[in-house]
Parts: structure tokens; C-alpha cells; sequence
């Protein structure tokens, strides 16, 4: 099936059709309609490098540090749910623990000619995010940097954490730990979510009289990296009556590194997340946790791209206000 079958179906020119499959202004929409339909009637695919030849490819890159985290779907449900309403397509990769992965992702949509990049929590530099965006579109999320470049998505992390350790107070508890993280991440500490979400926490702690109930464990936003914290703060004497993880994969491995431990939650020890993942929600989770609006970040996100392509240059902040949604994971400490 070819260019020309789908002009000689529509009784239209090929000229008219390329147009159509480029999106090129100009375009009646009675000719829009012709043209769609019959490239639906026929079946017709346009190579996408042939388009890119053209002009545009109509396809977008996100980029994700990896798979496991659920908070990285809801993202990914957001931005196909905006794209919906538009011609694109988005091709999602795996940008892996190291910067040199994560730059070969990014190589790699380059040469498939995509009209423009998602990258979430990038490990790459500012310079180098930099370097990206003068070559295609690009927008980052979860990144607090400022830059005349790149658009930039994240969420109010110092609110977030706010909330979650106030609450925490609020229930009673004074010895309360937390669960950071550390990556590869080339950046300014105050640009980086981990780090704001940490500090925040030992601010509200100072700030509560606190200060020297502080601890962390610098570990990983992952199952394994909450457990394996977890069990280094709980076997501190006096054991933390609470704990707050960054986010909520790490919160699953706490949970679990108690329930290997014989402590109970929230009778011996709350828990609290970051996220607000679907699995907080469970039942037989019930975590409570930050909730950030991921679907809302990942629209907010392709609306933004898609503006990029379209022409717009001066750079967009869009930040996300969170909320805290308590569940039966986090109750006051036990009597002494």
C-alpha cells in the first residue's frame, strides 16, 4: 500500500495527502476527514522514517530510569491518556542505573528520528540535558532545576515531605526515621527530589525540637534499598516508633523488613510513603503516603512537549501541590 493508493482512493492528490500525514498547516478540514478515512479504509501505515524525512515522525521518546516502579505507569497512563487526543505515539525506553545507559537511550531515540523526549528523573547533567534539548524538544520531570532550554515537571517535594513528617508528629511519634536515596545523578543537591524530600524532614524535625531524634538511611528507592534501610534503623536502640521512606517502593521493603522482624505496623512501628502507588491502596497495605498526581504530571507533561514541537521556546516550570492520603499504616506510638 502506497501514497498513491491512498490519494486515488480519496480522489485526491498525492501532494494533499502528504500533507495530511504531516500535519502541514494550511489544511481544510473536509480534506483531513477525506484523507483519514481513506488511509483507515486501506490500512495504510507511513514509514516513520519516510515521514521523518519529510518533517515530523509524529512519535515521542519517554525515557524512565526502569519498569519497576508503579509510580513510573501512572506517569505513563497520563501522557497516553493526553496523546490520545493527537497524532502522536509515544516509544518508551529504559534508561537504565548509570549515566552511560542512560545516554544510550536517549542515542537511540535520536536516531529514530522522534519529534521529542520525556525524560524522568534523568541522571544526566544539566549541561548535558542541555546539549539534548537544542538537538530535539525535551521536557524533564522530577527535576527542580531552572534552565532556558527544557521544560521542567515536578512535584512541590518540600511540601510533600512536610506533610508526611508533620503528620507524624501530629500521631505522637518523636522518634521518627527516614529512608533516602542515592543514584547517579549529576546535579545540584537542591535540584534533586531525594535531597529535598531528606532535608525537608530534618528541617521539620529541627524545627519540632527533634533534632536529635534525626536518622537516615541512605539507601535506594527500591523494595530491596527499603529493606535493607529499614533493618538498619529498626535495629537502633531506642528502636524509631516510625518511619518515613521517600517513596513507596522503598516503603514496601520497610514494611517487609518489620514483618521479618516480628514488628508489628503500625502497632510497634508506622510506616509511611512517597507516591501514593496503587499498591499503597491495598487492603492488606494500606500505606500511608504522599500522593503526587503522577497521571496528572505525565499529561502536563506531553502537553507541554507537544507545545515544544510545535515552536514555543520560552521555558515552562509546572509543579504539582501534594496531598496526604493516610491510611492504617501510620497510628501513634506505642505507650512506653
Amino acid at each position: 500500500m502506497t501514497i498513491a493508493d491512498v490519494a486515488s482512493h480519496a480522489q485526491v492528490s498525492v501532494t494533499a495527502v502528504s500533507k495530511v500525514i504531516r500535519n502541514a498547516y494550511g489544511v481544510s478540514p473536509a480534506m483531513k476527514d477525506k484523507v483519514k478515512t481513506a488511509i483507515e479504509e486501506l490500512g495504510y501505515r507511513p514509514q516513520a522514517v519516510a515521514r521523518g524525512m519529510r518533517g515530523r515522525t509524529f512519535t515521542i521518546g519517554l525515557v524512565l530510569p526502569h519498569i519497576r516502579n508503579p509510580f513510573f505507569a501512572d506517569i505513563l497512563d497520563g501522557l497516553t491518556a493526553y496523546l490520545e487526543t493527537t497524532d502522536y505515539q509515544a516509544f518508551m525506553i529504559q534508561g537504565g542505573a548509570t549515566r552511560k545507559v542512560e545516554q544510550r537511550a536517549v542515542d537511540a531515540l535520536m536516531d529514530r528520528q522522534v519529534d521529542g523526549i520525556i525524560m524522568v528523573a534523568p541522571l544526566a547533567s544539566k549541561a548535558r540535558l542541555e546539549e539534548v534539548a537544542k538537538e530535539k524538544p525535551l521536557v524533564v520531570l522530577a527535576r527542580h532545576e531552572r534552565s532556558p532550554h527544557y521544560d521542567s515537571v515536578f512535584d512541590d517535594d518540600e511540601a510533600g515531605a512536610e506533610l508526611v513528617v508533620k503528620h507524624l508528629i501530629e500521631l505522637g511519634h518523636r522518634r521518627i526515621a527516614h529512608i533516602t536515596h542515592q543514584d547517579d545523578s549529576i546535579a545540584r543537591p537542591g535540584d534533586l527530589l531525594h535531597n529535598i524530600r531528606s532535608a525537608t524532614y530534618e528541617r521539620v524535625m529541627s524545627e519540632h525540637g527533634l533534632a536529635d531524634e534525626i536518622a537516615v538511611a541512605t539507601s535506594f528507592y527500591s523494595e530491596k534499598g527499603g529493606y535493607d534501610g529499614a533493618r538498619r534503623l529498626l535495629s537502633r536502640t531506642p528502636r524509631p516508633t516510625a518511619i518515613f521512606a521517600g517513596a513507596d517502593q522503598a516503603a514496601l521493603g520497610a514494611l517487609a523488613a518489620a514483618h521479618e522482624a516480628g514488628i508489628s505496623v503500625p502497632g510497634d512501628v508506622s510506616v509511611a510513603g512517597y507516591d501514593n502507588t496503587h499498591l499503597a491502596a491495598l487492603p492488606n497495605i494500606a500505606l500511608t503516603s504522599v500522593d503526587q498526581d503522577g497521571g496528572e504530571m505525565g499529561r502536563a507533561a506531553g502537553k507541554l512537549l507537544l507545545e515544544r514541537v510545535e515552536g514555543r521556546m520560552t521555558p515552562v516550570r509546572f509543579s504539582v501541590t501534594p496531598s496526604l492520603v493516610v491510611r492504617s499504616s501510620t497510628a501513634a506510638p506505642p505507650v512506653s
